[in-house]
């Protein structure tokens, strides 16, 4: 068997696709890939493997075991295949290069993905609403759109997400962080697309049209408010006084008529006020 490393001779043969392989036992794992045998079973969750190997990795999900530390960062690793890929982000080192437009890859599956850019092959499509996919994890995302799973958790709050991303962003919410900011103004936003909606303030632009009056706004969620002076529509009650609004900020200032708020305060008089706008009209008493 292990001559066979060296003069890389395959001599056993799979009859349903052709393919060969140097030894009976690994012939007789891709065998399963055809059958869809898996013998081996986990038995705390139930899934099944074709090999022990992958149900031994499978388990460490389970015991939280990461026995493959990376001496460079500390980060630490359920399996060999992930801390390999990992340590190629230290050394740098991209072995797999497309010979149609050069770019170099640290694995040759992130090659293989990267070659449907050009061919434009996406195998993995949803039965749910036909969408294809070029890479399995993008497939697995989208899933979540249909599934309503959320296996990202806030450890602070609890609230879950679909998205790695979502959560990132939701984190900010506790901790403050705001990464974005404007250059022109030095507001600062945690997210890249509040940033994006702040510039057009200095812009000007308004991507948003209504299509009956051909009124121009800067978000979807404003031109949506403003559809609803066409409309009549009225969604947000009080449960005062039942009057209605378009939107929830025109309920939000109505409820400080009955419960009395005063959140914008005059430093010069100690006048207080209910709405930005009286505010800013009383500030114009002293401003001149």
């Amino acid at each position: 068997m292990h001559a066979l490393t060296h003069t890389k001779e395959k001599t056993f043969y799979c009859e349903v696709c052709c393919s060969t392989f140097s030894t009976s036992t690994k012939l007789k794992y891709h065998i399963r890939t055809h059958t869809g045998e898996k013998p081996y079973s986990c038995e705390v969750c139930g899934s099944a493997f074709s090999t022990s190997y992958p149900l031994k990795n499978h388990m460490r999900m389970h015991t939280g075991e990461k026995p493959y530390f990376c001496d460079v960062c500390g980060s630490s690793f359920s399996n060999n295949d992930q801390f390999r890929r990992h340590m190629l982000m230290h050394t740098g080192v991209k072995p797999y290069s497309c010979e149609v437009c050069g770019s170099a890859f640290s694995t040759k599956s992130k090659l293989k993905i990267h070659m449907r850019t050009h061919t434009g092959e996406k195998p993995y499509s949803c039965a749910i609403c036909g969408s294809a996919f070029s890479a399995s994890s993008s497939f697995k995302v989208h899933m979540r759109m249909h599934t309503g799973e959320k296996p990202y958790s806030c450890e602070v709050c609890g609230s879950s997400f679909s998205y790695n991303t979502s959560l990132t962003l939701h984190m900010r919410t506790h901790t403050g962080e705001k990464p974005y900011s404007c250059e022109i103004c030095k507001s600062s936003f945690s997210n890249n697309t509040s940033l994006k909606v702040h510039m057009r303030i200095h812009t000007g632009e308004k991507p948003y049209s209504c299509k009956i009056c051909s009124s121009a706004f800067s978000t979807p969620s404003i031109l949506q408010i403003h559809n609803r002076t066409h409309t009549g529509e009225k969604p947000y009650s009080c449960e005062v006084c039942s009057s209605a609004f378009s939107s929830s900020t025109y309920l939000k200032v109505h409820m400080r008529n009955h419960t009395g708020e005063k959140p914008y305060y005059c430093e010069v008089c100690g006048s207080a006020f209910s709405t930005k706008y009286l505010f800013k009209k009383h500030m114009k008493s002293h401003t001149g």
